[in-house]
């Protein structure tokens, strides 16, 4: 199901949270980067295989807060416009909440996601993302640079009110849709490195049932509204994205729709 066909029409959004305090991030981009528009994914050269991960691993897999299946909290309410409940709902409350809480939990983690832990953005056993600078070279940041740059990006977009209007009657702009996506895309890449190199410090939290929930929210939500790009979730067989295989594991389970 896509809103995006008629994105173009005036309508009306409530107001916006206040913002929360976040976890320490670069108030700009450094001169040598940009906004992550078009960063790409590089591939290492095949290793050893490795071990199953941890959180594909029972118990740690079935760990939630909610039982059943995610789409039916996701789904569009029965009379409801589909505009409204995914401007008002998903980018007003949807978007800040997901991004709030997978800041929040980043925010614990900073501590082990150092450059010599992290030296990049991993999210698999054969892939890191690398960033694209603003001369256009594909540059590998570290782990906690990249998520920095992210998540200050992000907040920028969403206290931007050209890009997110917040007034009565205001028109979305024409790459409204594409920056929505993009942003998925880059939330989806943190999540993406979190799972891959500190899912333990999760487990040591005993966090894993509220971060699973989140993800599984977050993956039943880009799919029902088509916010979701399966070439990223997956990635290539030859640069597989390790949370691909939690998607499928989960539909497996029921926890995502089929």
């Amino acid at each position: 199901m896509s809103f995006f066909n008629s994105i173009g029409r005036s309508m009306t959004r409530a107001p916006r949270n206040p913002k929360r305090s976040m976890t320490p991030t670069s108030t700009t981009f450094p001169a040598e980067t940009q906004s992550p528009t078009v960063a790409n994914t590089n591939s290492k050269q095949m290793g050893p295989p490795a071990q199953k991960p941890l959180y594909l691993c029972s118990p740690f897999v079935e760990a939630a807060l909610v039982k059943g299946n995610f789409k039916t909290i996701v789904m569009l309410p029965k009379y409801v416009d589909i505009m409204e409940w995914v401007a008002v709902n998903s980018l007003c409350v949807f978007i800040f909440d997901f991004y709030t809480n997978l800041n929040e939990f980043y925010g614990v983690l900073t501590e082990f996601c150092t450059q010599h832990t992290c030296p990049t953005m991993s999210a698999g056993t054969t892939l890191n993302y690398t960033w694209i600078n603003q001369d256009r070279k594909h540059v590998h940041l570290p782990a906690g640079t990249y998520i920095d740059y992210v998540l200050t990006w992000v907040q920028n977009m969403l206290d931007d009110d050209n890009v997110f209007p917040t007034k009565s009657g205001q028109d979305f702009p024409p790459s409204f849709p594409s920056t929505v996506k993009h942003i998925y895309r880059q939330l989806l890449r943190v999540f993406a490195h979190i799972y891959h190199a500190h899912f333990a410090q999760i487990l040591h939290l005993r966090s894993e049932p509220h971060f699973n929930s989140l993800f599984a929210h977050f993956l039943a939500f880009g799919a029902e509204f088509e916010l979701l790009e399966m070439k990223d979730l997956k990635g290539s067989s030859s640069s597989a994205v390790g949370i691909g295989a939690l998607w499928e594991r989960w539909k497996g389970m029921g926890i995502l729709a089929v």
